[in-house]
């Protein structure tokens, strides 16, 4: 038996396409430059955690690219911040760190996660959504860790950061963010939600809560069963309490979420970028699926037919 040259080029070709089949890898964004200092707006601010080593230390300050101390302010975290921000643990071991540069009005916030392989429960989106919480509405915020953590201490980190140059944060706001992010990480983990999802449903909930304006919890609960219905999630009845009294409390303390309703806008166009990148719609896993199906049933078709 003999095979012609073409058919052994295909042979070829379609074992280069197998050996070549890969899952994409998508890399966070580098640190901010820090070289251009904003004489209007001041230097950047990098807030390290308190727990660091002085080894770690230099780590973090490499990754976010500081080569000269002396272009940066710097502040430590310490445990009796936590317990001042967000009414948290003072024994809290703090790792994660972040950079803060300060933009114009109407810039928005950009977050850059420079370590993601270190930040295991909080997403991007999730910093914007509970910073856009707290009354931070325009920065570009790296956030740094050289060891595995939540993410969680960041936050506080950047509270003090605004606190010591004299930018005054609403405490209140601030708890009720940290306790945001909580909720969104503990939806990801009880629901089985991706970080994707749980952004889009938080960034959802806050842009109706922005045209809506309700005036009671009643009128809180409708809005976040109208998005859960919406987006097809399906809750226990206590995460759905947990999502409603989050939602009441911003109701209580009048946070204007009409006031950032384009910076809510951008997080969820972001959040649907993310989500077409990775070809996460409904019928994802049903077109994998399909693809390979289809492949595998060619390849076979193919030698089948290459032998007669």
């Amino acid at each position: 038996m003999k095979l012609n040259l073409k058919k052994i080029i295909s042979l070829v070709i379609i074992a280069s396409i197998l050996l070549g089949l890969s899952i994409p890898v998508y890399a966070a964004s580098g640190p901010t430059d820090v070289d251009s200092i904003n004489e209007k707006l001041g230097p950047p601010i990098v807030v390290y955690g308190g727990t660091l080593s002085e080894e770690q230390r230099s780590e973090v300050r490499e990754k976010l690219e500081v080569n000269d101390p002396e272009s940066v302010v710097e502040y430590d975290v310490t445990g009796q911040d936590v317990v001042n921000y967000i009414n948290g643990d003072a024994n809290a071991r703090l790792f994660s760190s972040a950079k803060i540069v300060r933009q114009e009005e109407g810039n928005g916030l950009t977050i850059n996660i420079v370590t993601p392989e270190n930040i295991t429960e909080v997403s991007s989106d999730m910093y914007a959504n509970a910073l856009l919480t707290a009354g931070v509405s325009d920065a570009t915020v790296d956030v740094v860790s050289p060891v595995k953590v939540s993410g969680h201490s960041a936050l506080t980190g950047i509270y003090k950061a605004y606190d010591a140059e004299g930018v005054e944060l609403d405490k209140e706001r601030m708890e009720i963010a940290n306790e945001e992010l909580g909720v969104a990480t503990s939806l990801a983990d009880n629901e089985g939600m991706s970080q994707e999802k749980v952004s889009q449903l938080l960034t959802e909930i806050k842009q109706m809560i922005a045209d809506q304006n309700p005036a009671t919890r009643e009128d809180v609960e409708q809005i976040v069963s109208e998005q859960l219905q919406n987006l097809e999630i399906t809750l226990n009845e206590a995460d759905r309490q947990m999502l409603i009294d989050l939602f009441d409390k911003m109701r209580n303390i009048d946070i204007d979420f009409g006031a950032v309703k384009t910076q809510l806008e951008d997080i969820a166009s972001s959040i649907s970028d993310k989500a077409n990148e990775l070809g996460l719609d409904a019928g994802f896993w049903e077109k994998v699926a399909n693809f390979f199906s289809e492949m595998f049933q060619g390849i076979s078709n193919f030698f089948g037919g290459l032998f007669k």
